[in-house]
């Protein structure tokens, strides 16, 4: 990257990872659909990660269930959009990214739902200085992300589609369909090139949820995104993740092993959001945070600031224990009962949670 570029504070996936998909696409021999710059074989493994024969190492960019990746690429091969749903925090967002970069070598069209959406935003709008000077022309017409995605014949990604409102989501039925988009005032059509299709994400965790109509819900295939299925598995995505993080914050890394805190701090995210402890003999109360990976990402780059800036440098927890309260407790009431229980029947009760005990405690 330039010097510009490395200023940046989070660049895109294209960017970021320019060097492995360059690799990754002279080495593709596979068949590649129309309007692809890599095979699917060669995206699930720019997904999933991998060691190419001439040596250049490929980062997993997600961890979970392989299948789940080969399902999803698939999905995007056939006329049928992708939808991926999940609670918040299951990398939704993440993989969508890096499939759009991967495939159309672009991740920037993007729509982000919001419940004020217009039809605007989805299909196209005007430049009203020149619509009122010249009428309605090809120079006055202002296209949404899919308007260029369809024309260029690249993925489009759409950010929280339960968000929009319905009505709003309908005006994808016939670009999802048809693969075109009337413009009306013009007495014209945009067709999709080859290349074209959507990944929109969703959760039906939050509030403000929008069903989607069954004819827009048949337009997609769905994906879900689960949490990961293990300890093991959660410890490994917190602690790469952070670390790539910590790179950007341009925060050294810690002198001492930092895998026994992230690991006592997934522990207490997995056992609260399932309501019971990883041994399954105790039952507890579910906090009204989500509590996902992502959260725990952000608790270890929080304490990591914390103790590059005010302490010694390592993952103290003292520090984690400052983070991650704020993580827990979003209803001071509620949430607050919740943690005090868990303190006092779970972390009291383990020796290794000793220190972290009493740094929540004090």
């Amino acid at each position: 990257m330039t010097d510009m570029e490395q200023d940046i504070l989070r660049p895109h996936a294209e960017t970021a990872y320019a060097d492995e998909l360059t690799a990754l696409r002279a080495a593709d021999e596979g068949v590649r659909p129309g309007g692809w710059l890599m095979s699917p074989r060669a995206v699930v493994r720019y997904l999933m990660g991998d060691t190419l024969a001439d040596g250049t190492v490929i980062s997993p960019k997600y961890f979970g269930d392989r299948r789940l990746i080969e399902v999803a690429v698939a999905s995007l091969v056939t006329d049928r959009a992708l939808l991926l749903v999940g609670v918040p925090g299951t990398a939704k967002t993440w993989v969508s990214e890096h499939l759009t970069a991967a495939i159309s070598g672009r991740s920037t069209l993007l729509v982000q739902g919001t419940a004020g959406m217009s039809e605007d935003a989805l299909r196209y709008g005007w430049n009203y200085a020149r619509l009122l000077a010249e009428g309605p022309s090809e120079e006055a017409l202002v296209p949404s992300p899919i308007m260029v995605g369809m024309r260029e014949g690249k993925l489009v990604r759409i950010e929280e589609l339960t968000r929009i409102p319905s009505d709003v989501q309908d005006a994808l039925i016939t670009v999802l369909s048809e693969k075109i988009l009337p413009i009306p005032e013009l007495n014209r059509e945009t067709q999709a090139r080859r290349g074209f299709n959507v990944i929109a994400t969703a959760n039906d965790r939050d509030r403000g949820v929008n069903e989607l109509s069954s004819a827009l819900r048949r337009r997609f295939n769905t994906v879900v995104m689960p949490l990961p299925a293990t300890l093991e598995e959660e410890v490994r995505i917190v602690t790469d993740r952070s670390l790539a993080a910590a790179a950007r914050m341009q925060l050294p890394p810690v002198t001492q092993d930092s895998a026994a805190e992230i690991t006592r701090l997934v522990t207490i995210f997995r056992e609260l959001r399932s309501g019971r402890t990883e041994d399954g003999r105790t039952q507890l109360k579910s906090p009204s945070s989500t509590l996902s990976t992502a959260e725990a990402i952000s608790v270890v780059n929080q304490s990591r600031a914390l103790s590059h800036h005010f302490g010694s440098g390592d993952i103290e927890s003292e520090y984690l224990a400052a983070s991650l309260a704020g993580a827990v407790i979003k209803d001071p009431e509620q949430d607050g009962v919740v943690w005090r229980e868990y303190l006092e029947v779970v972390m009291r009760n383990r020796k290794e949670y000793v220190d972290l005990y009493a740094a929540l405690r004090g």
